[in-house]
């Protein structure tokens, strides 16, 4: 599976403007975010899907479907939690 396309990512701007309102984010360049100083959630695009990959556990990179607004909101609450 390929990183998300600028195209892709782009047509999912507004995901990408809620987890940029993200004060504990860090937006390294388009769809790529850190916490800290550690790589948090970045996307990946399989036949026209976004698909992102999150340190839910603070390890390891889980994969979460992020196409439909509500993989996104699923996606959104899961990071949520995680950074409370």
């Amino acid at each position: 599976m390929k990183h998300a396309s600028e195209k892709i990512l782009r047509s999912h701007l507004p995901l990408l403007t809620k987890l940029s309102a993200i004060s504990k984010l860090n937006e390294k360049k388009l769809g790529v975010y850190y916490r800290k100083s550690h790589a948090f959630l970045h996307f990946h695009e399989e036949e026209g899907k976004l698909y992102a990959d999150v340190r839910l556990d603070g390890t390891n990179f889980d994969r979460l479907a992020a196409d439909s607004k509500m993989e996104q909101k699923s996606l959104l609450n899961n990071i949520c939690q995680v950074l409370k």
